[in-house]
């Protein structure tokens, strides 16, 4: 009998379980919270009719009832959904959501700062990528681990060959981070990476300032944001060939290590062919950095001058040789070892021509750099990926809008307009959206690295908001925030260790070696793909916005990258300096 009624008992709890899961799979919602001042909305992927209500957690009382929408068609699938408007509660507190008769949404938060440690952990995903030294409990906790690549003895590959640095040769290139889930650091991605990253600093200098991420330098009297970039930097530094002023491409392993810890693996690592592409973006983010790092130089002596002397010299080089594509294929063709990672080929160089003429010509304020190229070719905005930079170069001339010279000033309000233009017509139809966000919009942003498509939006939306100070442009970038924190057509908040349902099993060596049940926190996986390149069988579905899998062998939509990351840790710290001004 006592068996009987602990069976009754066990399955009760289990069913009670099941409920409120099923209930919870049912809102999607931001998983961490809202501002007090913000709007706030959940979206019920159900057409169920009725109200719902804001019930306190701690004292269990309703303090907002009200009626769910009008049902919203997805462009996408015959799915429904239903949004719940709760604007207007501003109290601070621990909050659920309630669909009477169904259940309770995750627990959320209102409160100011509400994504302060989101942020730290998102930049803070940098240091646990980093390669060439050991990571200690005391800033990796659980996830500390030994050193692994120290890569002091780098190939001169027959690729990269010169007469000064014949095949063979052997040259040290230590630190950087690991590019995305493998052990391989790429020039190109490392480029949109740090402008992103050394953008989000300009932007908001007071707010990283003071902003620590616990990360062995803190201290030292730079901000930790900017001693993370300095780990990559330093890298990307020794990448340059001192005798021609052109850059590498990657230090790379000839195949892809399989799923083993850092410190395993022991192949010979190479620099492979310098390219255009490459050599532009080093030239964009060292002129950028020789402008930060120039307010730091008790802390960092000659690093600021080092850049900028790297940055024209690459300059100088990609103007003499301006086509020169990294094809891996053919490359392979001619030399060996076969080289089989990933390859960032590119073979239009406008926007990096664009990219690293903006940033010198911020920096140094020669007019010349500013009409190298073609500045404006046409009238496109193109969000930035590693493959199109060129808004990078725009967001800092709007930036340094004090700073422009003449010449450069006839274009600023073509600029302005087309970067305002682009963000209403980003936002245009939000409100009849099933998920009301900004991302989404059409089928086409539901890309590899679909997440990177929503925090990119969410930053144009920014600096459209930056320029106009209208505040509609600051809300619908947080409704791209929302969408990444859970507010979504699969219910997963897409940053590890950050939400209730989040990823468990990226694509990502570190944390599939590690033996660790949790994966590294502050990773933002790539995000729904109806591609599903990777040929995994665990999608539930090609429907666009939820082609995502949580598993392993998914690298087209579980996979990690530092490209990804930098515009989330953007998009995050930006609303909390600007909301909390």
């Amino acid at each position: 009998m006592r068996k009987l009624v602990l069976i009754i008992l066990i399955c009760s709890v289990i069913s009670t379980v099941l409920t409120a899961q099923e209930a919870a799979s049912k809102i999607r919602i931001n998983q961490i919270g809202f501002y007090p001042d913000a709007q706030k909305v959940a979206i019920i992927a159900d057409n169920i009719d009725g109200d719902f209500l804001i019930k306190s957690v701690t004292s269990g009382e309703v303090i907002f009832k009200s009626k769910l929408s009008d049902p919203r068609k997805s462009d996408f699938s015959p799915k429904v959904t239903r949004i719940a408007d709760f604007s207007t509660v501003t109290k601070p507190g621990m909050y659920v959501l309630n669909l009477p008769g169904i259940g309770d949404s995750y627990t959320f938060e209102i409160k100011t700062k509400v994504f302060t440690n989101l942020t730290k952990a998102l930049i803070k995903g940098f240091y646990f990528q980093r390669m060439s030294i050991a990571l200690k409990p005391e800033f990796a906790g659980k996830w500390s681990r030994a050193a692994g690549h120290p890569d002091t003895q780098i190939i001169i590959h027959p690729s990269a060959a010169s007469p000064a640095r014949p095949a063979g040769t052997i040259i040290s290139c230590p630190r950087g981070w690991y590019d995305a889930g493998d052990y391989n650091k790429y020039v190109v991605n490392s480029g949109i990476t740090m402008g992103t990253l050394l953008s989000l600093y300009e932007d908001f200098p007071a707010c990283f300032d003071t902003l620590g991420i616990n990360i062995p330098e803190s201290g030292n009297g730079a901000p930790d944001l900017l001693n993370e970039i300095v780990w990559n930097l330093r890298w990307m530094l020794t990448m340059q060939d001192p005798f021609d002023g052109g850059v590498y491409n990657k230090v790379t392993n000839a195949d892809f290590d399989p799923m083993i810890m850092p410190s395993a693996s022991v192949t010979p690592r190479y620099v492979v062919q310098k390219g255009t592409a490459a050599t532009l973006d080093f030239a964009a983010v060292t002129a950028q950095a020789g402008r930060v790092f120039n307010k730091f130089k008790n802390v960092f002596p000659g690093l600021s001058d080092s850049c900028l002397k790297a940055s024209e010299k690459a300059w100088d080089w990609a103007v003499k040789n301006p086509k020169v594509a990294y094809n891996q294929e053919l490359m392979n063709k001619l030399f060996k070892p076969v080289i089989n990672t990933g390859a960032y080929g590119d073979s239009d160089f406008s926007d990096e021509f664009i990219w690293a003429a903006a940033e010198l010509y911020i920096t140094t304020g020669k007019e010349s750099f500013y009409t190298a190229f073609p500045m404006f070719p046409d009238a496109q905005m193109p969000l930035p990926a590693w493959g199109d930079v060129r808004l990078l170069g725009y967001y800092t001339l709007e930036r340094f809008e004090k700073k422009l010279t003449m010449v450069a000033m006839n274009d600023f309000t073509g600029l302005k307009e087309r970067i305002i233009r682009t963000a209403d017509e980003m936002a245009k139809g939000i409100s009849d959206r099933p998920y009301q966000t900004v991302m989404g919009k059409s089928a086409g942003d539901f890309i590899w690295g679909s997440n990177s498509v929503a925090t990119n939006e969410g930053i144009l939306l920014i600096q459209a908001y930056k320029l106009s100070g209208d505040r509609k442009y600051l809300d619908y970038a947080l409704t791209n925030l929302d969408y990444v924190l859970g507010r979504n057509a699969t219910g997963y908040s897409f940053v590890t260790g950050y939400g209730h349902k989040t990823p468990m099993f990226p694509h990502h060596r570190l944390s599939e070696a590690d033996n660790i049940a949790d994966p590294i926190p502050g990773l933002i996986v790539g995000g729904p793909n109806p591609g599903q390149q990777d040929g995994c069988k665990t999608y539930p579905s090609r429907i666009p916005d939820e082609s995502y899998t949580d598993s392993v062998c998914s690298y087209a939509s579980n996979e990690i990258a530092i490209n990804w990351n930098a515009p989330a840790a953007y998009l995050a710290g930006a609303l909390e300096a600007l909301y909390n001004k």
